[in-house]
């Protein structure tokens, strides 16, 4: 399917460095914004899990490949 290899770069904001959120791969930046990329397969369970730990969405922006371009 097209849609399986389709990622999406999610901004949140409001998350706060604590325990939980030292397990995350990724620093959060001192603007209390993070940007991760989630790929369509997992979307619901990462939106899900931001909810959970506080975080609030504030843009969602579509990555594509483009392959073959100059």
């Amino acid at each position: 399917m097209v849609y399986q290899n389709r990622s999406f770069q999610v901004e949140v904001s409001g998350w706060h460095q604590n325990e939980v959120t030292d397990q995350n791969n990724f620093p959060i930046r001192s603007s209390g914004n993070v940007l991760i990329t989630i790929p369509f397969s997992r979307f619901n369970q990462e939106l899900q899990r931001i909810n959970r730990l506080g975080g609030k969405v504030v843009n969602i922006k579509p990555l594509t490949l483009q392959i073959g371009e100059n």
